[in-house]
């Protein structure tokens, strides 16, 4: 886990960009998986998630206001961004996924295909 908090090089953006790899929890139950991002620092209006074809990208830019006459004297978060890409199985339904956002932190709920939930089969009398 202490791997996904350092910087990564990431060519999804195409200029090298360093970016910040948001930890985040999966669960998985029977009918979906959901994603738990802590995303500090990134407003709801700064946050946005994409799904094209089978991959989800998740994307945060930080605004930490410090007002003018203070200084830092250490960072622990030195880059504006956080970005983190999945690639989604096809037994999930990413034109059904939902977000919630409360306190820093994303909830993402992507519920599985109708082919890939259980189902119950009927059996008739003849």
């Amino acid at each position: 886990m202490t791997e996904q908090k350092k910087a990564a090089e990431t060519p999804a953006t195409g200029h090298g960009e360093s970016v910040l790899m948001p930890p985040v929890d999966v669960i998985e139950d029977a009918s979906g998986i959901t994603l738990y991002a802590d995303l500090p620092g990134v407003p709801k209006d700064k946050v946005s998630i994409q799904v094209e074809a089978n991959t989800l990208t998740v994307e945060g830019d930080i605004t930490l206001d410090v007002p003018e006459e203070m200084v830092s004297s250490h960072a622990e978060v030195a880059l504006p961004r956080f970005r983190r890409i999945f690639t989604l199985s096809k037994e999930l339904d990413g034109e059904k996924v939902t977000a919630d956002f409360n306190q820093g932190v994303l909830k993402l709920r992507i519920p599985k295909a109708a082919h890939a939930q259980p189902r119950k089969i009927e059996i008739r009398m003849n």
